[in-house]
């Protein structure tokens, strides 16, 4: 499939493409301002392609600005409002855009170019009408092998690394995914997906373009709504929803009130996760409340576009099994289990290789982490795109297993991160002098971050110098990345090769 020829077929439809609190835009209103924004995109870059930043949280015009940088044929780069200011500018820096696009307040960072089009939305149509050979009338040229997004994602140094993901490799993504729950959502259109994750946050692909693609209605959850039960259910109720996309901790966190049930969401027929472990307790608990919803479990890292493993998790398979399988590789991808270059074979633990259509083209202008990461694998004499995803995992009975990472990279929440980037961020704070990040753990999945630092200065009381400490983070990194419990010692266990004993330090109170 093509996505946008599919949205071009749906560009005089009245019906609604998203919804968010008060605020709605239908498919006729995206396509038309996001060619009048595609047009101002051209005549404002030129024949410089380099990537848009599209700044925001979840208002409809996002996705105009999404849907029109790539008209204009560049890629676009989502930025959360809860990102920190300084891991913007970071990724601004790495990106160096010509042009920055945002939908809500945002300080312009040094001379790069800014324009909000929820305020200053007249230019486009100045734009448009003044130059009419810019409006898109075509969407040929937008190649499979161009970058559609980059989504940047936690990297071991501290900065933030970018996933580039081709049209193609979206493309392929969507198509297999519009195949999942009854029949497949592509022979059941207009249905109401579920958004959860802020479009910074590669899940979020899942629900919006599956959305897109079947002429559906993506219903968008802000974060203020999230966090206050009473208006979150308000609007679950409000939604009608019949697709759920998020990560298991959401749902448990809708789960820890019984009204969340059949009664809430008459119509909910499909829970897709991705991002984190799936517990056989959360299964149990949504085939109670949802009886005819189907619950798959996938799985896939941001540089293999979402996910590339499918199961439907039903009664038998969530008591035969502990922990979830992960299920089946998508077509086009091969998983295999490698310990170095050697396969291993079903029931040993290794590392998950991707190998497929869908693996990203590399990391934005970061060919050191490219080569560590991405390779070509043979398959049939033709070479493939591989990614070697740090993930372990086994083969079982056909179905592949995940167990954790091999390195010290983990999922909180469903967002991935480097535990060094936390700690190098958490050593920006006056005082620290060493600082080691450990997961903690409940039913194998990461509950929070515990972190044990050296601190130089004097102080009279722990739990205020945490709250101060904590504050000071949050300049630094986003509210996930922060350590939940900051335990100060005198000293850092160490290994024989001088390296923090991370194992020893697990054990610590």
């Amino acid at each position: 499939m093509e996505l946008l020829k599919v949205l071009e077929e749906y560009q005089n439809s009245e019906r609604l493409a998203m919804i968010t609190g008060e605020k709605k835009i239908t498919y006729n209103q995206l396509w038309e301002q996001s060619d009048k924004l595609a047009a101002y995109i051209k005549s404002t870059c030129g024949q410089d392609k380099s990537p848009v930043i599209v700044y925001g949280h979840k208002d409809p015009l996002m996705l105009v600005a999404f849907l029109a940088c790539v008209k204009s044929g560049r890629a676009y780069v989502p930025i959360d409002i809860n990102v920190p200011r300084s891991r913007i500018e970071n990724i601004i820096d790495s990106v160096c855009p010509k042009l920055i696009l945002v939908t809500e307040k945002f300080t312009q960072y040094k001379e790069y170019p800014c324009v909000n089009i929820v305020r200053d939305a007249s230019i486009f149509e100045i734009s448009a009408n003044r130059d009419s050979d810019c409006r898109i009338s075509s969407l040929d040229y937008v190649k499979e092998e161009d970058v559609y997004y980059i989504i940047f994602t936690s990297g071991s140094t501290g900065n933030p690394k970018g996933v580039q993901i081709t049209y193609g490799a979206l493309n392929r993504f969507t198509e297999w995914a519009l195949n999942l729950g009854y029949g497949g959502i592509k022979n059941h259109k207009h249905q109401c997906f579920i958004n959860q994750a802020p479009f910074s946050f590669d899940l979020s692909v899942m629900d919006l373009y599956m959305s897109l693609a079947s002429e559906s209605c993506l219903f968008a959850l802000e974060k203020q709504v999230q966090m206050d039960y009473k208006k979150l259910f308000e609007q679950l109720k409000k939604s009608n929803a019949n697709v759920w996309v998020s990560t298991p901790s959401f749902a448990d966190l809708c789960l820890a009130d019984l009204s969340f049930s059949k009664n809430l969401l008459p119509n909910m027929e499909l829970f897709l996760f991705c991002g984190e472990i799936l517990t056989n307790k959360t299964v149990e608990q949504l085939l109670h409340r949802f009886p005819k919803a189907q619950i798959y479990n996938t799985y896939g890292p941001t540089e293999s576009t979402v996910a590339v493993t499918e199961i439907c998790v039903d009664e038998e398979i969530n008591e035969r099994y502990n922990p979830l399988p992960v299920g089946v590789a998508k077509p086009g991808t091969r998983i295999k289990i490698l310990d170095g270059d050697r396969e291993l074979p079903e029931g040993e633990k290794g590392e998950i290789v991707i190998i497929g259509n869908t693996v990203s083209k590399g990391y934005f202008k970061n060919e050191k982490e490219n080569q560590r990461a991405f390779f070509s694998y043979v398959i049939d004499g033709k070479p493939t795109p591989a990614y070697r995803t740090g993930d372990k995992g086994y083969f079982q009975d056909g179905w592949l297993f995940y167990c954790g990472r091999i390195d010290l990279q983990i999922k909180l929440h469903g967002y991935r991160m480097e535990l060094e980037d936390v700690e190098k961020n958490l050593m920006k704070v006056e005082g620290i002098t060493k600082a080691v990040v450990v997961p903690v753990y409940e039913e194998e999945k990461v509950k929070y971050l515990k972190a044990f630092c050296i601190y130089e200065k004097e102080f009279e009381n722990s739990h205020k110098l945490q709250k101060k400490i904590k504050e000071e983070m949050s300049e630094f990194v986003p509210e996930y990345m922060i350590p939940r419990k900051i335990t100060f010692v005198e000293e850092i266990p160490m290994t024989a090769n001088g390296k923090a004993d991370r194992r020893r330090i697990q054990e610590m109170n």
